[in-house]
């Protein structure tokens, strides 16, 4: 889970040890989601549930608030920028639209510019693969 490492925290909260954080946080390792805060708040109502009982309550509060919730995708993208003659537009294009590569800006010139923004996991193939590219510079942008 996350890009480089796990990190993660689960607080108990006064709660009976391992009753509340872990519950919540196995139903964010089921829905295979990052970047998530997951809060769940119990309203004392009278009756005893019991340890069993609270990891019930919290586990169903919690997978309850993950299906309600909208889940979006995102990747994480590296961003180049391209230069290259006009001369070259064509076959620039046509590789970039093979590879599905987003264009984030262009300047269209005798001497062009192509700022695209490609998924961390490819980057390092695209990067090498415009670097041997005649006639064409990629410059990784920070």
């Amino acid at each position: 889970m996350g890009t480089e490492e796990v990190s993660y925290r689960a607080n108990d909260d006064g709660e009976p040890n391992n009753s509340a954080g872990l519950p919540i946080y196995g139903q964010i390792q089921s829905f295979e989601v990052t970047n998530i805060l997951v809060v769940s708040v119990r309203y004392f109502g009278g009756t005893k549930l019991g340890v069993g009982g609270l990891i019930s309550a919290y586990k169903n509060s919690a997978k309850l608030a993950l299906e309600a919730s909208k889940i979006i995708e995102k990747t994480i993208n590296i961003d180049f920028l391209l230069t290259f003659e006009y001369e070259m537009m064509s076959k620039v294009m046509r590789i970039l639209k093979d590879k599905n590569i987003e264009i984030l800006h262009q300047e269209l010139a005798l001497n062009c510019k192509l700022k695209i923004s490609v998924r961390k996991s490819e980057a390092d193939e695209v990067f090498d693969f415009f670097e041997e590219f005649y006639k064409v510079e990629i410059e990784k942008l920070d």
